[in-house]
């Protein structure tokens, strides 16, 4: 029997009607049995289903917000089907649970298990429009909701796969299918053992696409984006940028641990584990060969170069006079997995400890509130993290020519560096 491939389609991919015919045009003559093809939200969805969430948190109306990304879906289905088509009532029904889900109550203390209830629509919208498309177009595919398939744990936001269950789920419920026709799913959303809605963290559709390929024991996993393939730099930020024809995984592992935006951070690690290699190819250019992600017995060292923005740097000084100990790292840590926030960068001095994590709403106020009692906090916002792999002299110099260098450090291949313009 064939093996499953696999194609993911971000949000890019779909953005708007001209990139969803593009799609099925992408798939016309490579789509066939034991193909499952994800996609996320069309173009900037999520975030807008963010702004209505941070509205509706301040208790302020969202419905001129809800009406601009309802029409927004509506004006992309115009181009795309005759107006008595079936996508326009599912369009309409979608919105009309959304709305209910966006009548219960909300608050801090219940924000992330809420935002995991509303986010979720983004995907289920695209994958609706793109499969009712596909059909239009005589490419028949199966619409299957990823919720019954990618069981999770409770973690809301940062869900934990459960693999066992999904790995049964996948075999027992999705391979059956896929014997028969190619199906379409959305990436990102999963459930708990309640069957409450999950996410599996943001830009998750990828991480979606490795734990199906696992699942299913696929062939390969292809990954659709705006770009030639894995560069060494973003091209929006660098235009000197170089396209890496293949990367071994513990390469392309540690380029998305620093933050590059490329490859989802979860995405390598289930496929290194079962050998299955990861291409990153263009749909603007999709014949062009892209990069290919597998096991590669001599890796280069390529200097590689990753921006993060919206950074906070915070300091934590210990008031008593004594030196940084186990216990004082033990305190923060304690608190930062409590609300979910990763350290992209830590570094300690005799009576310091700093830590950069990204800006995430009302996180900071509630560390610093858990914490101002053991340390005296500071703070600075609005930084960028800039890390360079196999860092060249020269080059570093002039990327940190224009900037203020907040905190600095490097190892043998690696060097991080907390910036922000003078």
């Amino acid at each position: 029997m064939t093996k499953t491939q696999i194609y993911k389609f971000g949000g890019a991919s779909v953005k708007d009607a001209a990139a969803v015919k593009n799609l099925a045009k992408i798939l016309r003559n490579r789509l066939r049995n034991n193909f499952v093809i994800v996609v996320s939200a069309m173009g900037k969805t999520t975030n807008h289903l963010e702004t209505i969430l941070s509205l509706k948190l301040k208790d302020q109306d969202y419905s001129v917000n809800s009406t601009i990304l309802k029409a927004f879906h509506l004006d992309i289905c115009k181009e795309l089907f005759p107006a008595e088509h079936v996508i326009f009532p599912k369009i309409e029904n979608y919105f009309i649970l959304l709305h209910h889900e966006l009548n219960n109550p909300i608050s801090k203390d219940n924000y992330d298990e809420y935002y995991d209830r509303i986010i979720g629509f983004g995907e289920l919208l695209s994958s609706r429009i793109v499969m009712e498309y596909l059909c239009f177009q005589d490419l028949l595919v199966l619409w299957q909701d990823a919720r019954e398939l990618i069981c999770t744990d409770s973690d809301f936001r940062f869900a934990k796969v459960d693999w066992e269950k999904t790995r049964r789920n996948c075999q027992t419920q999705l391979k059956p299918k896929l014997e028969q026709f190619p199906v379409l799913t959305q990436g990102f959303i999963g459930s708990d053992p309640k069957g409450r809605p999950t996410t599996l963290g943001r830009e998750g559709s990828d991480f979606t696409a490795a734990i199906l390929a696992a699942s299913l024991d696929a062939a390969s996993v292809t990954i659709w984006k705006d770009v030639p393939g894995v560069l060494n730099a973003d091209p929006k930020i660098f235009s000197d940028t170089v396209l890496f024809s293949e990367l071994d995984y513990q390469q392309a592992a540690e380029m998305t641990f620093y933050g590059a935006s490329v490859i989802h951070p979860k995405t390598i690690k289930p496929l290194a584990n079962a050998g299955i290699p990861l291409f990153v190819k263009s749909f603007i250019n999709p014949e062009e060969a892209g990069t290919k992600i597998h096991n590669l017995s001599k890796a280069g060292a390529a200097q590689t170069i990753v921006v993060k923005k919206d950074q906070i740097l915070v300091s934590f000084k210990v008031t008593d006079f004594a030196f940084i100990e186990e216990k004082h790292i033990h305190l923060i840590y304690e608190q930062l997995q409590r609300l979910k926030l990763r350290v992209n960068m830590l570094q300690t001095s005799a009576i310091t400890i700093s830590i950069v994590i990204d800006s995430q709403l009302f996180k900071l106020e509630q560390l610093l509130a858990e914490l101002k009692n053991d340390f005296e906090i500071r703070y600075n916002e609005g930084l960028e993290l800039l890390t360079v792999l196999h860092a060249d002299p020269a080059a570093l110099a002039k990327l940190i020519s224009d900037y203020e260098v907040l905190l600095e450090q490097s190892t043998r291949n690696t060097t991080q560096i907390v910036r922000r313009l003078k």
